[in-house]
């Protein structure tokens, strides 16, 4: 037996030996690494002679073979060894509860945008869009409301500093985009305008920032009864009741004539508000929820239109206070505290997709 197949042999027997993976590193490197035994006759190659490198040279590079060979091989057992070691030393109890993931839920505000889109959808609106900053005719001039008018004072409303052609505020309300729709758009139209609002106001039931939705429908022939009908069928979808008693009360808004201030029904059930059932009832009583009206003819001509022509109505009402009634919300100002444990408590999931299928609070 030559040098080359002792080596061999006892590079083989040590890999075999070897009881762990810092073992077998160790023979490793004895064998293949920069002053290893076989490292070492690779660099002799380079001192002989053409006939003796022909000779020895495949020799030694088949010894490298082996070796790598039988390395790789013995560490592949040794590791499996010691998973499967582990494997049976260790145990998993299959019956523990599994570690709740944290999941985001849907903002309440979010949720009743969409029973709102799902609702007035399913009666034929369109969802209508428009800028939060607004200039003062569409925001006030065009909507029949005079310089004058206190909702133009500043302690009311957000005025933009600089220098501008139109005086520009944060909008007051949605309808600019009522405006922009029935001056870009022909006639006969159906479309609701939900969207964050601007009024400098803040306590329990007030904001600075709010959300409202406002609706609108122009064509011919429309009268009150067209509008009362569409706030009993949106009301009685959104709160899930068909016993919603609607009153209207005479009221004003420079922009509709005539205007009314729509009540609902609600009784009070172990000390919390209920809606549904007549206001005039036994331990019942009305509330104010929307505000509604027939277009101004006025409006109706500033949008280019003619009022003999066509007409309309518009209502309006906030989201949020929409959500207080429905769900059960008692201070306004949380909504936008960002508090995650009220967010958990009143929050959606996002599977909680409204359908008026489904119900719309499913």
């Amino acid at each position: 037996m030559t040098d080359l197949d002792q080596l061999k042999a006892d590079l083989l027997a040590a890999i075999d030996a070897a009881t762990g993976v810092d073992a077998l590193e160790a023979v490793r490197v004895h064998a293949l690494g920069k002053q290893g035994a076989v490292t070492g006759l690779l660099k002799t190659l380079g001192g002989m002679s053409p006939e003796e490198r022909q000779e020895t040279g495949p020799r030694i590079h088949s010894l490298r073979e082996a070796v790598t060979e039988a390395i790789a091989a013995r560490k592949g057992s040794l590791e499996g060894a010691a998973l499967e070691a582990k494997l049976a030393s260790e145990t998993l109890d299959m019956t523990l509860p599994v570690d709740g993931v944290p999941t985001g839920t849907v903002h309440p505000i979010s949720q009743v945008m969409d029973e709102l889109a799902e609702i007035f959808a399913d009666m034929g609106f369109a969802v209508a869009t428009g800028p939060e900053i607004e200039d003062d005719w569409h925001n006030f001039t065009a909507l029949n409301i005079p310089e004058s008018h206190p909702a133009r004072a500043m302690h009311d409303t957000f005025y933009l500093a600089g220098e501008h052609e139109r005086p520009m505020v944060l909008r007051t309300h949605t309808s600019p985009v009522q405006i922009r729709t029935m001056t870009s758009t022909p006639p006969p139209i159906r479309i609701i305008a939900p969207g964050r609002v601007y009024r400098s106001d803040s306590d329990a039931t007030h904001t600075p920032m709010f959300h409202q939705i406002e609706g609108l429908v122009i064509d011919k022939g429309i009268t009150l009864g067209h509008l009362k009908w569409t706030l009993e069928t949106f009301l009685k979808a959104y709160f899930e009741r068909d016993d919603i008693v609607l009153r209207l009360r005479p009221s004003y808004f420079p922009f509709t004539e005539p205007s009314a201030e729509v009540d609902v029904g609600f009784t009070w059930i172990n000390g919390k508000r209920v809606i549904g059932g007549s206001g005039d009832a036994e331990g019942g009583g009305w509330m104010e929820v929307l505000g509604s009206g027939m277009v101004h003819r006025r409006v109706i001509e500033a949008c280019g239109l003619d009022p003999d022509e066509w007409q309309g109505f518009a209502f309006g009402t906030g989201v949020d206070r929409l959500a207080m009634l429905k769900y059960g919300m008692d201070d306004l100002r949380a909504f936008f505290d960002g508090d995650l444990r009220w967010l958990k408590h009143y929050g959606f999931s996002a599977l909680d997709v409204p359908t008026l299928s489904g119900g719309v609070g499913a």
